[in-house]
């Protein structure tokens, strides 16, 4: 729903506040006669409400994604980015994947305790877990509750592996925990860099960490031995495409050795929400935005079949891959593909495991 007067905040991505698919109510502004619309809208200050979850893992069946669990410390996420595709998974709250996404948020305190009550379990059997695939596990509640960091914690004590993707250079903080276990091929971290111009990156991602910020965390994880990757995510058709080699190349110079992308996404809500914040803040190219969109999508501004939703179809998805396949092999990102250690998996309390040597021959 477009409003005559979006709802802009400071340091917020969403104009917009429209209840979910699941309301039968709607909301919108009108003129009670006192001139209220053109009144200075008050500060949206971020509320945090606990999440009685009664598990921490996540376990997920899709063909086109390379891990088959995820946790998430958080629900909703303060770093407010208007295209992120996990805005309408707020709607199963009653909540907005508007503004109500990045300013309503839920934290779970006591995941670290559930997992490790799972890692313990006799049936459970070790596999990479994805940290923050929904929403980011280090954005800026993180320096608060400091749940990632229990997570990250449990996960050294049972030698754990995990992979993570964040656009916050708070995950330095976690080194101390992360750098022994990449050590031991337990950890591989992506840092998501959008775009490298900082106008385009404030109004996109209005709270995550600047880009120059964000290659400076690549660099100091690689520094510390972290094995790192670089996600230009998402690739938005005439709005931020144009960068993605230079996004890579820097990447690359930072260490990083691994690379993805993701066509922009716009599940449900979020195509409404999108569209809107493109017509207020680059209305001249919103029409050619969303027309590139279309065309990569079947005619739709979204298609969520597997394999096909992550990188689109049609003659500019293809130019994408093809661009992004190529930037890759000049500057040897995804040369090598080092497969997360499993073997090292063990519960505490658990009776250590022997390490068992070949037998030599005697000549």
């Amino acid at each position: 729903m477009t409003t005559d007067r979006p709802l802009i905040f400071k340091g917020r991505g969403a104009a917009d506040n429209s209840v979910g698919r699941f309301e039968q109510n709607t909301r919108e502004q009108f003129d009670d006669g006192w001139g209220s619309l053109d009144e200075d809208l008050p500060p949206l200050r971020t509320e945090v409400a606990i999440d009685a979850s009664r598990s921490a893992i996540n376990y997920i069946t899709s063909p086109d994604l390379p891990f088959d669990r995820t946790l998430n410390p958080y629900r909703g996420c303060e770093h407010g980015c208007i295209y992120c595709y996990a805005r309408p998974s707020h709607a199963y709250l009653g909540l907005s994947p508007g503004l109500d996404f990045e300013s309503r948020l839920l934290a779970k305190p006591d995941a670290p305790q559930l997992l490790r009550k799972e890692l313990s379990k006799p049936r459970y059997r070790c596999a990479p877990i994805a940290l923050g695939m929904n929403t980011d596990a280090y954005q800026p509640i993180e320096r608060e509750y400091r749940i990632t960091r229990g997570i990250l914690e449990v996960l050294a004590e049972y030698r754990h592996p995990f992979s993570l993707v964040t656009k916050s250079a708070l995950v330095e903080r976690d080194m101390d925990l992360i750098a022994p276990m990449a050590a031991e091929g337990l950890a591989l971290v992506y840092v998501s860099i959008t775009t490298l111009d900082r106008t385009l990156a404030r109004h996109l991602e209005p709270r995550a960490a600047a880009p120059e910020r964000r290659l400076e965390t690549l660099r100091r994880l690689s520094d510390a031995g972290i094995p790192t990757g670089v996600m230009t995510a998402p690739v938005i058709p005439a709005l931020n495409d144009s960068e993605m080699e230079r996004i890579l190349e820097l990447a690359a110079n930072a260490g990083a050795r691994h690379a993805g992308y993701v066509l922009l996404r716009l599940p449900h809500e979020l195509a409404g929400l999108f569209e809107d914040w493109l017509r207020l803040h680059y209305p001249l190219k919103a029409d050619h935005v969303l027309s590139l969109i279309r065309q990569s999508r079947n005619g739709k501004e979204y298609d969520a079949a597997f394999h096909a939703r992550m990188k689109g179809q049609g003659i500019f998805a293809e130019m994408i891959s093809r661009r992004f396949r190529l930037a890759c092999q000049r500057l040897s990102l995804n040369r090598q593909r080092e497969p997360l250690v499993c073997t090292q998996f063990q519960p505490p309390d658990a009776p250590r495991k022997t390490p068992t040597y070949p037998q030599l021959s005697l000549f």
